[in-house]
């Protein structure tokens, strides 16, 4: 068995120059997703219920992602892995026909649930630390568990299709529940109420495509080699605000936009296939 370093000068050809203990968190699982949620029911905004009551037909829009509530559990009878649960919300923007040359836009709220299940090891121990209050007293801060830390990145989605669906009565069963409650912060991402009561009316439906990387993180300690100091080697600049002529000289010159191509690709990447969504 290899002897354990220890932190201090180390002799290397590798132009390390010593090994450092650092605390900072370690990513023990991690997982992506390429994500198609059909079906995904739209609360439009009381603005955008108006624009919606006299609709004749809807076409793609665009989405955006406010924020994502995260959840970290125990698995039962499976130690060391946790479920991470999360609820996606959406601020989508339909583009609405309503007999005009020109599209109205119907702003609402999608929500999406979704569960993975990761390895995020062991461990006990209930962590304490304390802030540096200037000027006055330095106060602990409230102790923490040792759950690991779930962290969540994703893109903002692309709207891959928008249906409408004439609600049956409310006493058939068939109808979903509506959303009991929302975090204040995405309440606040719309100017106006949203539409979210169980009325017979239309209901709208849309399918989106999300990319989601999530993964379980621990505070701990790692031993780790040095080469030298992090010293910028760039100097701080604001670009050259006065020669807005040589930023356009930099611009490469357009020629697909003179010359149409013979045939048209369907997109392959995110922007693209986002922006061809959007505009379809």
């Amino acid at each position: 068995m290899a002897e354990k370093g220890m932190p201090g000068p180390v002799c290397d050809l590798n132009n390390v120059r010593e090994s450092v203990c650092i605390h900072t968190r370690k990513i023990f699982d991690s997982c992506r997703d390429k994500d198609c949620i059909e079906d995904l029911r739209f609360y439009p905004t009381c603005a955008g219920q108006a624009i919606l009551n006299g609709c004749q037909m809807i076409k793609g829009g665009r989405a955006e992602l406010l924020y994502v509530y995260t959840d970290v559990e125990p698995v039962n009878f499976n130690r060391g892995f946790y479920s991470v649960d999360m609820r996606f919300f959406y601020r989508v923007t339909l583009q609405v026909g309503t007999g005009t040359p020109r599209y109205a836009e119907a702003e609402g709220l999608c929500v999406f649930d979704k569960r993975c299940i990761l390895f995020g090891s062991e461990g006990g121990a209930k962590i304490f630390s304390s802030d540096t209050v200037m000027e006055g007293m330095d106060t602990p801060n409230p102790a923490k568990t040792d759950l690991p830390i779930a962290v969540v990145e994703a893109v903002d989605p692309i709207v891959l299709d928008t249906r409408i669906v004439d609600c049956c009565p409310s006493n058939c069963g068939c109808c979903e529940p509506c959303i009991a409650e929302l975090p204040g912060c995405v309440s606040c991402c719309f100017n106006q109420e949203l539409v979210m009561d169980d009325s017979c009316q239309r209901r709208y439906y849309v399918t989106l495509g999300q990319f989601s990387m999530v993964r379980l993180e621990r505070d701990t300690q790692l031993l780790i080699p040095v080469y030298d100091y992090c010293i910028p080697q760039s100097e701080c600049s604001c670009g050259d605000q006065e020669d807005p002529c040589g930023l356009f000289r930099n611009v490469d010159f357009p020629v697909n936009e003179f010359f149409p191509p013979s045939t048209v690709e369907m997109p392959k990447d995110y922007a693209g296939t986002r922006n061809y969504c959007a505009n379809k």
